[in-house]
């Protein structure tokens, strides 16, 4: 519902222009041609002169020339907007060779699929952190009404809508995320790529253009913090291998406890198992290689 006081947006919409096949033209202006030119031979040959003949010649001279002006072609995936004075008749999608009235102007659009790579931007994702991206997107004409009469320039129009489609995605999600708890950018391409499309298709119906195909090409830190977060990057890695190995030395330390105690191997008290657990966790968790020593004596 539109508001009080508030203007509808007028949208053009695309119909079928009223045009026809090029080559029927084209034999009507050969048969009219050929009438001219018997016309002028019998008359201009003959002893006495018909008034017609010549009338004949003039009115096919005329036609012939308004049919010739009406001609154009259209290749595939091509299509030919039809206007009257700026007034908008309709689309011809029909290819090959066309023919429409002479005062009638031909825009040709073409309507195949166009591959655009976005310059690379730079975006604070939802984190704060400042990042570049860039996009890569496969639109193509569908109304040719919309994006001929609706916007300026459909093509700077497509440019910039993926530049504002592409910093609205790159603002609602983080980076990366170590923990793997949230959808992140460097994560999870083909959730952000279905996203960046529905956003673009939306973005883009206004000058009846559609989105077919759309991901992201570049992805990265922006260079005054690359250093800081490679290193932190670097940093959660170590951390998250850490919290692994000390999780599995842990299941191995309490495996070897209790084959030891179900198998009564030996019997140790709780000193003796503290110092065990102290040992197991310096060989299994250490960087470097243990050196064994070997305890001759009593085990007391």
């Amino acid at each position: 519902m539109v508001e009080s006081g508030t203007p509808a947006l007028n949208r053009s919409r695309e119909t079928r222009a009223a045009t026809q096949s090029g080559y029927l033209m084209l034999l009507i202006w050969v048969i009219l041609l050929g009438v001219a030119a018997w016309a002028a031979i019998s008359n201009g040959s003959a002893d006495v002169q018909v008034a017609w003949k010549w009338v004949v010649v003039a009115a096919s001279a005329i036609a012939g020339t308004i049919i010739l002006c009406g001609f154009y072609m259209i290749n595939p995936n091509e299509a030919a907007a039809i206007q009257l004075f700026g007034a908008y008749k309709g689309t011809d999608r029909d290819e090959g060779l066309r023919w429409v009235l002479p005062w009638l102007t031909r825009k040709k659009i073409a309507v195949r699929a166009n591959n655009v790579i976005s310059d690379k931007i730079k975006v604070n994702d939802l984190r704060g952190n400042p990042i570049e991206m860039a996009a890569q997107v496969v639109w193509r004409v569908t109304d040719t009404a919309q994006a001929l009469f609706d916007v300026d320039d459909y093509k700077e129009f497509v440019m910039a809508q993926i530049e504002a489609a592409v910093r609205a995605i790159g603002s609602r999600y983080p980076y990366d995320d170590i923990e793997h708890q949230e959808i992140t950018l460097r994560g999870n391409h083909d959730e952000v790529g279905i996203e960046l499309r529905k956003a673009l298709i939306e973005r883009l119906e206004v000058a009846g253009i559609t989105v077919d195909e759309c991901g992201l090409t570049h992805l990265a830190y922006a260079q005054e913090i690359a250093g800081a977060m490679l290193r932190r990057q670097q940093a959660e890695a170590v951390i998250a291998a850490r919290k692994k190995l000390v999780e599995g030395a842990v299941t191995m330390v309490e495996m070897a406890l209790q084959h030891l105690s179900e198998k009564n191997v030996v019997d140790l008290d709780d000193e003796r198992k503290a110092a065990m657990v102290s040992n197991l966790m310096v060989v299994l968790c250490g960087e470097r290689d243990t050196q064994p020593v070997v305890n001759t004596g009593s085990l007391y």
